[in-house]
């Protein structure tokens, strides 16, 4: 008599299982929470950085005959970007990820 390894079998075909459904049949777990929740940290503080006075404002005022540098600042044009596309990144491996 040979062993059944397999589950599915022709022998068992069309009958009905037993098998009782799971009670928690929701897709996501704790995992995948606590990483939803580290990327959307990510997506935060990258606008976060972003945040500043605009081009033609010096001092909290707004000048329309002066231009603030400010805006070029390697924070808000190079790491406040990378933060953001970091936490995208984080939230698709998020939702990817199996139990």
């Amino acid at each position: 008599m040979s062993k059944k390894t397999n589950k599915f079998s022709a022998d068992n075909f069309g009958k009905e299982t037993t098998e009782a459904p799971k009670e928690n049949s929701f897709y996501f777990g704790k995992e995948n929470f606590k990483w939803m929740l580290i990327g959307f940290a990510f997506i935060v503080v990258g606008f976060l950085l972003m945040m500043g006075a605009d081009a033609n404002t010096v001092d909290g005022k707004y000048d329309p005959n002066s231009w603030n540098d400010g805006i070029f600042s390697i924070r808000r044009i190079r790491i406040a970007p990378l933060f953001v596309v970091i936490g995208f990144c984080i939230e698709v491996y998020a939702i990817l990820k199996r139990k």
